[in-house]
């Protein structure tokens, strides 16, 4: 069984739940499994890689490539 047929199974049986004891239980363990998984993939920076963040930072800035707190504000209300 491919796992497209996996979700959609999964789904109608979790349509069909009445009980929410159980529904809480299985959004629960799905919440903490992506959780592990995000974590898991986690990495820091290294020195070098932070080091380019920051140059490349501090070039946007000289070279006037910013924009406000409130200009970006602004841009995204007017997405809606």
């Amino acid at each position: 069984m491919d796992i497209q047929t996996k979700k959609l199974h999964f789904v109608q049986e979790f349509l069909r739940l009445n009980d929410e004891n159980l529904i809480d239980k299985i959004v629960d363990l799905l919440r903490k499994e992506k959780k592990k998984k995000m974590e898991k993939e986690l990495r820091p920076f290294s020195k070098n890689e932070l080091n380019e963040i920051i140059d490349s930072a501090e070039s946007d800035s000289e070279k006037g490539r910013l924009i406000s707190a409130r200009e970006l504000k602004n841009e995204i209300d007017s997405w809606n």
